[in-house]
Parts: structure tokens; C-alpha cells; sequence
């Protein structure tokens, strides 16, 4: 049985991954590893909290002797990140500390430990903006636009040269745009989603005209359990979905899901160095590790409006809050 630490595991990627090794990867053990910031939701592993092959801590990667007070593991994924762009554009204190000084820590302890890999959860937005041709590869330069994707480019480099200095066995993967179950509703599909089921507009960034690559999170997650089994130490893997739409076309498919149209479309101020368009070349991971995602974007995103109007209790507690309180219940005495 391998120990797997997953870090950021109460999070939408990092819960999604942990159900998902549950149902696929009966070898795991894991350490669900979360420090319940607003962006960590206990409830999103209520249904696998009891399995007895997982264990919920609550900590922070920065914390090196709260990381030193869990068992041995054989392994990590590190999912904890502050992801939103716009919340980094209005203060970054938290992406340097987290994204950097976190992913530091994290090397610290894997180094110490002997851990057998250590992969870096990180995203297509360190590469910067695309052309309207053209994809990024692994070998694409560095060009972070905003703060977060700053931060997480930092946390990469490190990653690199501990790799490269001290041979720890880091594997960097880079995803493009998720989407699926327990995605916090600041993001723009869930946020559009739910905006609609409470009769609200929902907020179009500029001339929409921005391209994202989508990938359905069950995809992403399969990948890091290929690349967890089978990654080779040092590489960097895109991850991405095969799936280009301009930001206004993805507002009207969900739109159309949800019996509005246009009219419901309220157009905002776009947020500076909005990158334009995002597109990932995955053919390393296909050809090395052979993955290709599997899940067909229409479908996928019915099945993400579905699952919405099926959970309205979870989505109005993380909007209105209540969620929060839940964690100071179950967490005051610890």
C-alpha cells in the first residue's frame, strides 16, 4: 500500500482527485492534507471521509512542523494553491506565501523525507498569452501575466532546481481550464451557473472573445494518476482538454442549458493583462504516458449544470457563506 499526501485535497481539483484515486487506485492510502482557507470546503469529501483508506488533517503546506507531525508517505500531490486571478490582482500577499513559499516547504519536506516523487500541480497560465495560432509546449518560455500565474511559475522554477540540485523527484504538470463537480463558484462556469438558478445576470468580461482550453476534471485527475504511477522525475506534462471556446461561446452553452439568452448577459469592464487565448500541446503526455481525455465538452458541461441544480444546498452554503461556519463546528477544538 503506497502513503499518498494530497495537499489542498478540501479544494475543487484536490477533492475530485481524491475520490477519484478512491474509486481507481486501490493501491493508495491517503493523507487528505488541508488547511480549510475559504477555497477549502470539508463538505466537497463528505461522501469519502469515512473510507478507511483515507485521513483528513487540517494544515498548511507553509507549516513545516505541522508537515513533519504526519506519518510517512511514500509520495505527495500538491493541489493547494490560491488560484483566482482577480483576487491576486487585488492582493497577492496570499499567492507569493502559498504558491511560493508553500511549494518551498512542501520541497523541504519531500527532501528530508526521501519521498519516492512529488508532483506539482501547476497551470498552462505560467506560459502566458497565445496568438490567435498555435500552442504552448513544455518547452514554451515562462510569461506570466498576473500575480497568481506569477506565483505559480515561481513554485515551478523551484521545483526545478530542487530537482536539479538535490535530485528530488519532482514531476511539474501544467492543465488547462477545469471544470465539473465542487468547483468554487467564483470561477466562471460555476459562478454563471448558479447566477442563473437565482435569476441573476452573469458577468461577461470585455468583448468575451477570450479562448480558453476546457478540460472535464475527471480527465485532469486520471492524468495525475498516470503521471503519479508513471512520470519520469524532472519532466514537465500538459495536461490539456482539446477543447478551444471563446469566453462568449461558453457563456451561451450555458446559457442555452439553462433555458436564458442573451439577454441575461451583462457585459463588465475586462480585467487588466487579460491574456487571450490559451491552448496547450499535450502531445508528450499522450505519446509517453498515453492518456487523451475522454470526456466530450457538450456532454461534460450538461452533466455540470445537472450536477448544479442537484446540489443547490452545497452552492447556496460556499455563496452565502454557511460553510464556513460548518468548518469552525467540526474544527474548534483541534
Amino acid at each position: 500500500m503506497t502513503r499518498l499526501l494530497v495537499t489542498g485535497a478540501a479544494g475543487f481539483i484536490g477533492s475530485n482527485f481524491v475520490r477519484r484515486a478512491l474509486e481507481t487506485a486501490p493501491h493508495l492510502r491517503l493523507i487528505a492534507y488541508d488547511a480549510l482557507t475559504y477555497a477549502g470546503n470539508l463538505a466537497n469529501l463528505s461522501d469519502v471521509l469515512s473510507d478507511e483508506r483515507l485521513t483528513f488533517v487540517r494544515g498548511d503546506i507553509c507549516d513545516s512542523d505541522q508537515l513533519d507531525a504526519l506519518p510517512q508517505v511514500d509520495a505527495i500531490i500538491n493541489f493547494a494553491a490560491e488560484s483566482h486571478v482577480d483576487r491576486s490582482i487585488m492582493g497577492s500577499a496570499e499567492f507569493v506565501r502559498t504558491n511560493i513559499q508553500g511549494v518551498h516547504t512542501l520541497l523541504e519536506y519531500a527532501r528530508r523525507t526521501n519521498v519516492s516523487r512529488l508532483v506539482q500541480v501547476s497551470t498552462d497560465e505560467v506560459y502566458g498569452s497565445l496568438g490567435s495560432t498555435g500552442k504552448f509546449t513544455e518547452e514554451s518560455p515562462l510569461a506570466p501575466n498576473s500575480p497568481y500565474s506569477a506565483s505559480k511559475a515561481a513554485g515551478d522554477l523551484l521545483a526545478r532546481a530542487y530537482h536539479e540540485t538535490h535530485k528530488t523527484p519532482v514531476i511539474v504538470t501544467r492543465c488547462s481550464n477545469n471544470y465539473g463537480p465542487y468547483q468554487f463558484p467564483e470561477k466562471v462556469i460555476p459562478l454563471f451557473i448558479t447566477n442563473r438558478l437565482q435569476d441573476l445576470k452573469v458577468p461577461l468580461y470585455g468583448d468575451g472573445l477570450n479562448v480558453r482550453d476546457w478540460i472535464h476534471v475527471q480527465d485532469h485527475c486520471d492524468a495525475l494518476l498516470l503521471v503519479l504511477d508513471k512520470g519520469a522525475p524532472g519532466v514537465v506534462y500538459n495536461i490539456g482538454g482539446g477543447c478551444e471556446i471563446t469566453n462568449l461561446e461558453l457563456t451561451r452553452e450555458i446559457l442555452r442549458r439553462l433555458d436564458s439568452d442573451e439577454s441575461c448577459i451583462e457585459r463588465v469592464t475586462d480585467r487588466p493583462a487579460h491574456d487571450r487565448r490559451y491552448a496547450v500541446d499535450f502531445s508528450r503526455i499522450s505519446s509517453q504516458l498515453g492518456w487523451q481525455p475522454e470526456i466530450d465538452f457538450a456532454e461534460g458541461l450538461s452533466a455540470t449544470v445537472d450536477w448544479y441544480r442537484r446540489n443547490e444546498a452545497w452552492w447556496r452554503a460556499v455563496k452565502d457563506g454557511q460553510y464556513l461556519e460548518y468548518y469552525n463546528k467540526q474544527y474548534a477544538q483541534r
